[in-house]
């Protein structure tokens, strides 16, 4: 592995950087990653070393099955090293069905210790990628992945949609008993993954779904809460201010508006608006985008922070009992200053931001959002991209010191990264 610098200053609207960067990411993880008895490992130090080689979670088997199967597309010429991708992708997907998934019932484990269930507990948000893994399969040529891509959508019609409401339910245990919970992280992610699905198929109902669920969540319930996303929703979907209000670090559930969701928002309609007309669809980009840099990037230390809230929200929180559901105005959240809830900065809020600004700047022509491109590519090259061994930190403070030398934990993969470099390369491919 290639453990010197990289050159500084490198131009990151360049296809040969952001293709070169994707390739070096994947050399942090191939062939290091594969567990020759099944799956991935997904547990690595800064350096590379793995730190716990039994544990499997849901979000990493799937991620490197993407990892792998756009690599393979995007370094084909190379034959040797296509084939060398193809087969780990297979090699992860094998693992995907043999392991995680239930034939009894046809759910996904969310964890596994020993490649034995460890948690069974049935999440939307993995299975969205599920549904993302076996699409980019398909896009890479493993037409196997086709008739998987139909079973899973039949998952989600039988045990997961409501049509009432337009979205997807969230968690259910391993009898398909579901909780109350219901999130809006799981269904962008499902929106992600029906955008590729419809892309790896050419099948509508898969962009149908995903214009629908990008309608509800960025118009509809945003509109309930002063124009941005809410995270967190009650089994009606009403929103649901005080979920996690304690816990505004947790790993898949912070409290607050989380300004990487924003972006990443705002990413995935403008990837619909290359396939659908909708008008309403960049200008809801552009706010989400907008609102999530004014109010998130630290403009002395530079990056995005992880989490913020508005005065307006805090005030009615502070007045609400303890018993009570905070009965609040939509429009008023967002009145009076914001302030940071959560001051870490995480590696995927910046990727998937860069790239946000990226589309942006191609969709409307205005050089501002270049700009963003420019200085969240220079925040990430500074502080997250390890020129020494590869692929980038996880997490860092407000000061952009890292906690703790565990580069790559369950859930990483490095999927953000190399995904916002992909689309970028579309863009500047003009593909």
């Amino acid at each position: 592995m290639n453990t010197l610098p990289d050159p500084v200053a490198p131009d990151f609207r360049s296809a040969d950087f952001l293709r070169a960067h994707i390739a070096r990411t994947m050399a942090f993880y191939h062939p290091r990653c594969i567990d020759p008895s099944g799956g991935f490992f997904h547990y690595f130090k800064d350096d590379g070393g793995v730190f716990e080689a039994s544990h499997r979670h849901l979000v990493s088997s799937t991620r490197f099955v993407f990892n792998y199967a756009m690599a393979a597309r995007e370094f084909g010429e190379d034959a040797a090293l296509r084939a060398q991708y193809l087969q780990a992708a297979r090699h992860g997907l094998r693992y995907l069905r043999e392991r995680h998934r239930n034939p009894d019932t046809g759910g996904y484990a969310w964890t596994l210790r020993d490649g034995r269930v460890e948690d069974e507990t049935y999440h939307c948000y993995g299975v969205a990628f599920v549904l993302l893994a076996y699409s980019t399969a398909l896009k890479a040529g493993m037409d196997e992945a086709r008739a998987w891509m139909d079973e899973t959508w039949q998952l989600l019609e039988r045990r997961y949609w409501e049509p009432r409401h337009g979205l997807y339910r969230d968690e259910a245990d391993a009898h398909w008993n579901f909780s109350g919970y219901r999130g809006q992280n799981a269904n962008m992610h499902m929106c992600e993954a029906m955008l590729a699905a419809f892309e790896a198929s050419g099948e509508r109902r898969y962009l149908d779904r995903a214009l629908g669920l990008a309608e509800r969540m960025t118009r509809h319930h945003a509109a309930q809460a002063g124009g941005l996303v809410w995270e967190h929703y009650d089994a009606d979907w009403n929103i649901d201010w005080t979920y996690h209000l304690d816990d505004p670090k947790h790993l898949f559930r912070p409290w607050g508006f989380q300004p990487g969701h924003q972006t990443e928002w705002a990413k995935l309609l403008l990837i619909l608006d290359r396939h659908v007309e909708a008008d309403w669809l960049l200008p809801t980009a552009r706010h989400l985008f907008d609102t999530a840099l004014a109010h998130s990037w630290d403009g002395r230390r530079g990056g995005m922070y992880y989490g913020f809230a508005f005065e307006g929200l805090r005030q009615a929180l502070s007045e609400a009992s303890a018993l009570e559901r905070p009965a609040m105005d939509g429009p008023a959240l967002a009145e009076g200053p914001a302030y940071v809830c959560d001051d870490d900065k995480y590696f995927w809020v910046q990727a998937e931001s860069l790239a946000a600004a990226a589309l942006l700047a191609a969709r409307t022509g205005e050089d501002r959002y270049w700009d963003w491109y420019q200085r969240l590519w220079a925040y990430a090259w500074t502080h997250l991209v390890d020129h020494r061994y590869g692929a980038w930190f996880r997490i860092l403070d407000a000061d952009n010191r890292k906690y703790s030398d565990e580069k790559s934990p369950a859930g990483k993969t490095d999927y953000h990264t190399m995904g916002a470099c992909y689309e970028v390369l579309n863009l500047v491919r003009g593909s």
